[in-house]
């Protein structure tokens, strides 16, 4: 008798523990384990719209990088309020004079959140997946920021090799001049070799961050907890993370107001006054590295022709879009990068609203009678683009005076970033926030020939602006690299495959508490040292 009852005093406490252990799949938004979270130092970071992927290595959007930011980390990082180079995983690094060979030095003591150690195979090991996938689309990153993949003619590195347990070193097969300001971004993390078969890094991460993924409710909350094994002394701060999506900007400053959530993305700039006059709220804004853009699938007809893109071009008023829509937080573009970056064409003038222009450029192919078309129009806020729709139905009403009738056209964000990577849309709405404050970051990446299947959505080669972007990768002298990439906006200018339209301020609002949070110009950062008061 006394046996059975232990027998079954066992039984109901492995049951116990059982049913404990489901907890991870829970929706509680500040997650964690009762004895070990205290529920009052998790952050709620409200955002428009879920992460794509937590594979840092597949996606190319903000809501999947500001994720991975606490998971995941790189081999270098980018300083806390620029893109200057700071040691990352790698402590120390040296260059060798020809630009060719680079050795990192590396963190010991590392290691992942499942248990194994960092080291340099665990480097070599991810950069052998990135370079030997030869899946453009699946590595879109990859692919843009170093030349194809392994085999390919222009894939700039050659290999990677460990030299015992803490020293790695990548050789190229031509100098790149922005090669750590790439191996820096986000997509280049790390991640536990024992995860890297299949695709189960999208939904299980696994890094070496200062906050560890527990759970995922999709178009709801990501919830993250505190790494207590983690390598950098006295961080994180906070004992978890969790992103809640809440999709309409106003909704979302509701929340924040209410204390439902302690930071906030795409505040609405009309917003503005709201959060700087309550004294429990607290605006930051976003360093400007950012590009909001109208763009041109030149593979499909009538975009296939650079006048009808610069009759397009002529019909966008970007002043009146950024008075109705951004309240000052944004200036007319005129080229696909900022002014901040370095390589910036100040001498390019912009294509004014003309009606006018617009219609004789459109009689010189036989379009003065207008035509029918599909714009798509970005179903979330993002940095560059606070409303994506209303934005549209203004682009719409000015196409319509040239009887030019636009269809909006929109999808869920990940299938909308699919089906316009694809070269499905013929006229797009789409931005671009800097990932290490490179010209090459912006203009190779978005608008190259070799970048058509990853970033290069307008699928927009020009052989002329490919001579010139790749001579600027290759080139060390930053003086030489600026003058061909101003000549390479020229070029880009003429055929028009955008319409730029605003480079913005972003605008973030966060709970007085909040200490340590530095809005990053890139978009995305850790949350390692964000305390709260």
């Amino acid at each position: 008798m006394k046996k059975s009852l232990l027998t079954l005093f066992a039984l109901m406490l492995a049951l116990s523990l059982a049913l404990a252990g489901c907890s991870s799949g829970g929706d509680s938004s500040k997650g964690g384990d009762d004895d070990k979270v205290d529920p009052n130092n998790v952050m709620i970071y409200g955002r428009g719209g879920d992460s794509v992927a937590l594979d840092p290595a597949v996606v190319t959007d903000g809501e999947s990088f500001i994720v991975t930011e606490q998971i995941y980390e790189p081999l270098v990082n980018y300083g806390k309020d620029n893109t200057d180079i700071v040691p990352g995983l790698a402590k120390k690094w040296e260059i060798s004079e020809d630009g060719l060979t680079y050795t990192f030095e590396l963190e010991e003591d590392v290691k992942f959140h499942d248990g194994e150690k960092f080291n340099a195979d665990a480097v070599v090991k991810n950069f052998d997946r990135w370079a030997q996938s030869k899946d453009g689309e699946k590595f879109a990153y990859y692919g843009s920021m170093f030349g194809g993949f392994e085999g390919d003619e222009g894939h700039v590195i050659k290999d990677v090799k460990a030299e015992g347990d803490y020293k790695v070193v990548i050789t190229l097969n031509k100098p790149q001049a922005p090669f750590l300001k790439n191996v820096a971004m986000s997509p280049f993390a790390i991640a536990s070799p024992k995860s890297l078969d299949g695709d189960k890094l999208s939904k299980e991460p696994v890094g070496t961050g200062p906050f560890k993924f527990k759970s995922w409710k999709p178009n709801d909350t990501i919830v993250l907890e505190k790494n207590a094994d983690y390598w950098v002394k006295d961080m994180p701060k906070l004992d978890g993370v969790t992103f809640k999506v809440i999709k309409d900007n106003s909704s979302r400053l509701n929340a924040l107001t209410k204390g439902e959530i302690d930071l906030m993305d795409a505040l609405n700039p009309s917003d503005m006054k709201k959060v700087s006059d309550n004294s429990k709220l607290q605006l930051f804004e976003r360093p400007s590295m950012n590009v909001g853009y109208l763009g041109f699938n030149v593979e499909k007809a009538p975009f296939d022709k650079k006048e009808v893109r610069q009759a397009i071009s002529h019909l966008i008023d970007k002043q009146a879009i950024i008075d109705n829509f951004y309240e000052g937080t944004a200036e007319p573009a005129k080229n696909p990068m900022p002014p901040s970056i370095a390589g910036y064409n100040d001498e390019i003038q912009d294509r004014e609203y003309d009606e006018a222009k617009a219609k004789e450029l459109l009689k010189s192919v036989g379009m003065e009678k207008g035509f029918t078309m599909d714009l798509w129009a970005m179903p979330v806020a993002r940095p560059y683009m606070p409303n994506g729709q209303k934005v549209a139905e203004a682009i719409q009403a000015k196409l319509a005076k040239v009887n030019i009738k636009a269809n909006i056209v929109t999808f869920e964000w990940g299938t909308y970033l699919e089906k316009v990577q694809k070269g499905e849309a013929p006229m797009f709405m789409l931005g671009w926030t800097g990932d290490n404050g490179d010209a090459d970051n912006f203009l190779y990446t978005l608008l190259d020939k070799d970048t058509i299947d990853s970033n290069n959505y307008a699928r927009y080669a020009n052989e002329d602006v490919h001579k010139l972007l790749v001579e600027a990768q290759t080139t060390a002298d930053e003086a030489k690299r600026e003058e061909l990439y101003k000549q390479a906006q020229v070029i880009i200018h003429e055929d028009a495959p955008w319409v730029p339209l605003v480079h913005s301020k972003p605008q973030l609002a966060g709970a007085s508490k909040i200490k340590g949070f530095v809005p990053h110009p890139t978009g995305s950062q850790s949350f390692a040292d964000v305390s709260f008061e």
